[in-house]
């Protein structure tokens, strides 16, 4: 039986070319932005062509591999039109109802200014009787 070290076929290129694709295939696993689910394959291919003699052959290797997709953004829009000038509005809002304010819409109430310092931090209280 014929032993083909295929680390060493076509002048290493073999190894260099499943090296290259293992490391993406590695990445897209550790994409968040990938299905984690999804199954990653790594597909070698190596072709014989021979001569019509059959004394010569040429051989072709290829390394691919296949990843998962990344997985879609979402978002919403709203819309509306101007019925006066009829031009349209389109506004994108996330997790929110359209129209509902969230906490960071609000402002903080100005505080009225004091003559009392205010207090850094406030020292430990010592028990009674200790020193």
């Amino acid at each position: 039986m014929l032993h083909v070290d295929l680390g060493e076929l076509a002048g290493g290129t073999l190894q260099e070319k499943f090296d290259r694709e293992i490391t993406r295939v590695i990445e897209n696993m550790q994409d968040p932005n990938t299905p984690f689910s999804e199954k990653r394959s790594i597909t070698i291919n190596i072709s014989f062509q021979q001569t019509e003699l059959r004394d010569d052959a040429k051989v072709e290797i290829s390394v691919k591999s296949k990843l998962a997709s990344v997985i879609s953004a979402k978002t919403n829009f709203v819309m509306g039109k101007d019925l006066k000038t009829g031009d349209v509005h389109v506004r994108e809002y996330g997790k929110q109802i359209p129209g509902q304010m969230s906490f960071s819409d609000m402002q903080e109430p100005e505080e009225k200014a004091t003559d009392r310092p205010k207090i850094a931090s406030m020292p430990r209280q010592l028990k009674a009787g200790t020193q």
